[in-house]
């Protein structure tokens, strides 16, 4: 194996540590949990300083980095939404908001055009109110308990930038869509 692929690794083993998570969250073990979910917010900061450090960018960490990122966040919001650390409502956002991202992005590549995807800052934030309302209620089931009007602004915020990314990417892709069709239209 060469240095280069390092950081691809890393993202496969992240994806491999969302069923010990899942299991984890599911056995009320929280505290290993948060452990779990610790090393993988790590190894996601290690392997993406070491794809721009030394420039071991790929197309295959392009995708495997976001989609270990985004198996981690839905498996722990639907493992917290089935102990019913976080409530049903927010987890069906939270997946309704992905899958329509997805199947966009889908439709977009097989009928218009091949396509990068890139994060928007609306992305960016909901991200990490994702992974900070994760972590505050890990925290809070298995360690020590956080203040519940925390909690639910966390919720709050999580559910207003999943609401705002969602639709910006609509936005965003419905235009780019729009745009390439009159193009296709245009010509002879």
């Amino acid at each position: 194996m060469q240095a280069r692929h390092i950081p691809n690794l890393i993202s496969g083993l992240r994806i491999i540590l969302v069923v010990p998570l899942v299991w984890l969250i599911v056995s009320y073990r929280y505290e290993a949990a948060l452990l779990v979910f610790a090393v993988a917010g790590v190894s996601d900061a290690v392997d993406g300083f070491l794809a721009r450090r030394f420039d071991w960018r790929s197309r295959l960490g392009g995708m495997l980095d976001p989609v270990a990122d985004k198996l981690l966040l839905i498996a722990c919001f639907v493992s917290l939404g089935w102990v019913g650390a976080l409530p049903l409502w927010l987890v069906v956002l939270v997946i309704l908001r992905d899958v329509i991202i997805v199947s966009g992005g889908l439709c977009y590549h097989w009928l218009i055009a091949s396509y990068d995807a890139a994060p928007t800052l609306p992305s960016k934030l909901n991200t990490f109110t994702q992974l900070l309302l994760v972590l505050v209620v890990i925290v809070n089931q298995g360690l020590w308990m956080v203040p519940q009007p925390v909690i639910s602004l966390l919720m709050l915020a999580t559910a207003a930038t999943t609401v705002l990314s969602g639709v910006g990417y609509v936005v965003i892709w419905g235009r780019r869509a729009l745009a390439a069709r009159s193009r296709s239209d245009e010509r002879p």
